[in-house]
């Protein structure tokens, strides 16, 4: 069988999971069993794919991540330096609970900063902005930006990740891409 991807030789990749075409897995990453992960993606040193995870198209993944079963990523998602996922909202040692991991989606475009901490079963929006260091507890519209401990929302940002300034018809404009967004009630949509 030839790979179409490429893998550091310090890392591992379990049998019975699917890495498409273009991906590369850096230095101490273990892909488990199971998982799928897209074309295109960046595997950063020291990440952890759990089984069952599944990982869009051109993602990227930096350094000392772990994605645990119950999460699963769209296509072009950024997952910052050292930030986590949860898959149980009360963890025991002691106690086994691997039939009750929370699901977490992040759509496609959304990006969350290092450090951030995303609590399982609250999904992350499309194109949503995650601040470093934020602690995600509820759910994350699209398009939002969202900062702090507890986060809380701030803003908006453009598919290319800049802060939105609406006008009083609720319309704003991406300074990169001259994309055109509409904000009615508390949701944003791409117009242009």
């Amino acid at each position: 069988m030839i790979e179409d991807y490429f893998a550091h030789s310090t890392a591992v990749i379990d049998e019975g999971c699917t890495i498409g075409a273009g991906t590369k897995i850096w230095h101490f990453s273990h892909i488990m069993p199971k998982c799928i992960i897209g074309e295109r993606c960046n595997i950063g040193q020291n990440v952890v794919v759990s089984p069952d995870v599944s990982l869009g198209n051109n993602v990227k993944v930096q350094n000392n991540v772990s994605i645990y079963t119950g999460v699963n990523c769209e296509d072009d998602v950024f997952l910052g330096p050292s930030m986590v996922f949860t898959n149980v909202i009360n963890p025991r040692s002691a106690i086994v609970r691997k039939d009750e991991y929370m699901r977490t989606l992040v759509r496609k475009g959304a990006s969350i900063g290092a450090n951030a901490t995303i609590v399982c079963g609250n999904d992350i929006g499309m194109y949503a902005f995650i601040g470093a260091g934020a602690v995600v507890t509820k759910e994350v519209p699209d398009y939002a930006l969202v900062v702090g401990n507890p986060s809380k929302q701030i803003g908006w940002v453009s598919e290319y990740g800049h802060r939105l300034h609406f006008n009083e018809e609720g319309l704003a404009n991406c300074p990169e891409s001259n994309q055109e967004y509409q904000l009615k009630g508390n949701t944003v949509k791409r117009i242009s």
